[in-house]
C-alpha cells in the first residue's frame, strides 16, 4: 500500500474549507496523459491555484494505475520546479464500486468519489458508507452523489437526469459520513449537454441553455450550511473550439455547455469543487485538428501535442482566474 502523503499530495478537507469561506471553487481537471498533466500543473502554478487532478475509471485503465501514481508524484515535483508548492489532490472520479475505490486508496489517491447515485437510495447509502469507513482509516476524503446527471462521459452514462432532492441530503450525509456531496441541478456530462429544443437562441444565433436550478442549490445549502458541494458536468463548451474542430474536418453537432457566468455564481456559494473535462478535450482536439489541416505533412507527435498542451494551459488559467475564482488561493 502507498500513502498519498508519501507522494506529496493532500486530501480535499482543507481545500474545501478555505474555498467555502473564500467564495471560490477548486478546479477538478480530468487527465489521461502527460500533456494534460503538464498543462494542468503549469496553469495552476501560474495562476497560483490549488488543484484536483481527476482520474476516471476509464482514464485509469488507459494510463495504467502504477504510471498514474508516479505521474501524480511527478506533478508535485514539477510544481515545485516551476516555483510553487501548490496543494495538489489526486481524486478518483465516478468510482462505481467499493473495490475500485479501495484499489485507488491503496495506490496513493488522496480522495475518491463513490457514485451510487443510480442505485436505490438505501443501497447508495450503504455503499457510500462502506467506502467512507475504509477511506477515513487512511485520511482519504470521500465524495458521494445524490441525484443523477444526464449525458455520456467516459464510462458514465444516463439518458435521464434526476435532480437532487434537498429533503434527502441531511439523512444521506449523516448516515454515510461523506466529506463532500455531488448534486444534480441541471449540469450534465459530455459536450452535448442540452438538446437544441431545450435552448433559446441569442442575437448571434448561438444556443443558450436553460438556467441551472439555483433554487435547489439554495435549499441544499439551507439544509447543510457550510457543507462542501460538488458540481459535475460543468464544462462550458467554448464555441470557438467547436468552430475550429468543425472547420478542420470535425463533425460536432449541437455542442452546448454551461455558461461560465452561471458557474461563477455557483462557485460563490457552497459549491467548492467544479469538474471540467469536456472543455479540455475540445481544446486539445481543436489544436490537433488545426495542425493536421494546416500542416498535413506533420508526423512528429510533439508538433501537434505541444500546441494542444499550450491551448489547454491557456484554457485552464482562464478557468482559474475568471470562472472558478481559485487564482491566487494556493
Amino acid at each position: 500500500m502507498v500513502s498519498y502523503k508519501e507522494l506529496g499530495l493532500v486530501n480535499t478537507r482543507e481545500m474545501f474549507a478555505k474555498a467555502i469561506k473564500g467564495g471560490y471553487a477548486i478546479p477538478a481537471f480530468n487527465f489521461n496523459n502527460m500533456e494534460q498533466m503538464q498543462a494542468i500543473i503549469s496553469a495552476c502554478v501560474e495562476a497560483n491555484s490549488p488543484v484536483i487532478l481527476q482520474v476516471s475509471s476509464g482514464a485509469r485503465k488507459y494510463a495504467n494505475q502504477t504510471l498514474l501514481r508516479y505521474m501524480a508524484q511527478g506533478a508535485v515535483e514539477y510544481a515545485k520546479e516551476l516555483g510553487r508548492n501548490i496543494p495538489i489532490c489526486l481524486h478518483l472520479d465516478h468510482g462505481n464500486s467499493f473495490e475500485l475505490c479501495k484499489s485507488c486508496i491503496d495506490m496513493g489517491f488522496s480522495s475518491v468519489m463513490i457514485d451510487g447515485s443510480s442505485l436505490p437510495y438505501e443501497e447508495n447509502v450503504a455503499l457510500t458508507k462502506k467506502v467512507v469507513e475504509y477511506a477515513h482509516q487512511f485520511d482519504v476524503t470521500v465524495e458521494g452523489e445524490l441525484g443523477v446527471l444526464a449525458g455520456v462521459e467516459d464510462e458514465v452514462a444516463s439518458e435521464v437526469a434526476h435532480y437532487t432532492k434537498p429533503e434527502e441530503v441531511i439523512d444521506f450525509v449523516t448516515k454515510t459520513g461523506v466529506d463532500s456531496l455531488a448534486i444534480s441541478i441541471g449540469t450534465s456530462h459530455g459536450a452535448n449537454k442540452f438538446k437544441p429544443e431545450q435552448c433559446t437562441r441569442n442575437e448571434e444565433g448561438i444556443l443558450v441553455p436553460p438556467e441551472l436550478r439555483f433554487d435547489i442549490l439554495a435549499e441544499i445549502e439551507k439544509q447543510l450550511p457550510g457543507f462542501p458541494i460538488v458540481l459535475h458536468g460543468s464544462s462550458s463548451v467554448p464555441q470557438e473550439y467547436v468552430k475550429i474542430i468543425n472547420t478542420h474536418g470535425g463533425a460536432l453537432k449541437d455542442a452546448v455547455g454551461i455558461p461560465e457566468e452561471q458557474l461563477r455564481k455557483a462557485a460563490k456559494s457552497a459549491v467548492c469543487k467544479i469538474n471540467i473535462d469536456s472543455d479540455g478535450r475540445l481544446a486539445m482536439t481543436a489544436a490537433v485538428r488545426k495542425v493536421f489541416v494546416d500542416n498535413p505533412a506533420e508526423f512528429d507527435p510533439r508538433k501537434y501535442l505541444g500546441p494542444a498542451r499550450d491551448e489547454l494551459k491557456k484554457l485552464y488559467i482562464h478557468k482559474c482566474e475568471n470562472v472558478l475564482g481559485s487564482a491566487g488561493k494556493a
